[in-house]
């Protein structure tokens, strides 16, 4: 059973023209050196959250720089893009700095970053939280694609997972074992408050697309929740526009579902974003049940807790 009736239509990605077009013109990119982008790439939007416009421009860096977030509005405070920085999980993953500096909802360009091979960036951005644009990581991926992929010099660091690291949460599990890729293999049901068959995805980096399989997939949740979020003062920018949202099983969205399972690639989306704060490409097979991002946060600091875990390569 899907999640919603036989009356709502799926849409897949080609309903996106634009965007569907740049990801059909990009060529391979070989994963062994660092990348960077060619050019300053500009986006523009509102957060979901603060319901603040904001504007994030994105420079090219160099070889070792990492992927730098700049608060231009707080005297250009910066904060590093790792798992060491995470300071709030709840409902996005926010990054911050000694000096209280934090940028929030970084997950969907962080995921944009990893797809791409991206290790190198200076992402300023002018107010505390990133633009949730169309809810999904699409976006994010055709402005750096306009903006180029390019290669340097030096070569990429892989962080290779060495045994199985387990996290929980809430009853919840996630894991990440050896693996010659990196790997996600999913599953997610609304934890029972649909009476829908749960979703389950399997995504490898060597063998699915991002672009056209995953960067589609919006933020979600259920109309319920999304009140109560609105009566509290939350998701002050939460719309149709960039959320899909579910009242009684049906999708409220007037174009109605990009992917059948559009709820469960989202979550992948989110486990990539996540994932990217490593410093570096996995190579691991993460799976998980229903995870959330705090549960992401959970699995990175327990895979570095214990230097046996991983080992640290040149592509």
């Amino acid at each position: 059973m899907s999640l919603v009736s036989s009356s709502v239509s799926i849409q897949k990605p080609a309903k996106l023209p634009f965007l569907f077009a740049v990801f059909n013109q990009k060529s391979e990119r070989p994963e062994v050196v660092e990348k960077t982008l060619n050019k300053v790439c500009e986006i523009k939007g509102i957060g979901v959250h603060s319901g603040v416009d904001a504007t994030l421009t994105i420079f090219p860096a160099p070889e070792g720089h990492g992927i730098i977030f700049v608060r231009s509005d707080l005297n250009d405070s910066e904060i590093k893009a790792s798992h060491s920085s995470v300071v709030d999980t709840r409902f996005c993953t926010t990054i911050g700095n000694n000096e209280g500096a934090t940028v929030s909802t970084i997950e969907h360009l962080m995921a944009a970053f990893s797809a791409l091979g991206i290790d190198n960036a200076r992402v300023e951005i002018d107010g505390p939280e990133l633009p949730i644009m169309d809810g999904s990581a699409a976006p994010f991926i055709a402005g750096i694609l306009k903006a180029g992929v390019k290669d340097l010099i030096s070569s990429r660091k892989m962080i290779r997972v060495l045994r199985t690291v387990t996290a929980e949460e809430n009853g919840r599990t996630i894991s990440i074992s050896p693996s010659s890729n990196f790997e996600v293999t999913l599953s997610f049901d609304f934890g029972g408050r649909l009476s829908a068959s749960p979703q389950c995805f399997h995504y490898c980096a060597e063998e699915t697309s991002f672009e056209k399989e995953i960067s589609f997939a919006r933020t979600f949740g259920l109309l319920e929740d999304a009140q109560k979020m609105w009566a509290a003062g939350l998701s002050k920018g939460a719309s149709l526009e960039n959320t899909l949202v579910f009242d009684q099983g049906q999708v409220m969205n007037e174009e109605g579902l990009r992917y059948e399972d559009e709820c469960v690639r989202h979550k992948i989306l989110d486990v990539i974003g996540d994932l990217h704060l490593a410093g570096g490409k996995l190579l691991g097979h993460v799976k998980a049940d229903s995870t959330g991002h705090g549960l992401n946060h959970k699995l990175l600091l327990a895979l570095f807790s214990d230097p046996q875990n991983y080992r640290i390569e040149n592509a």
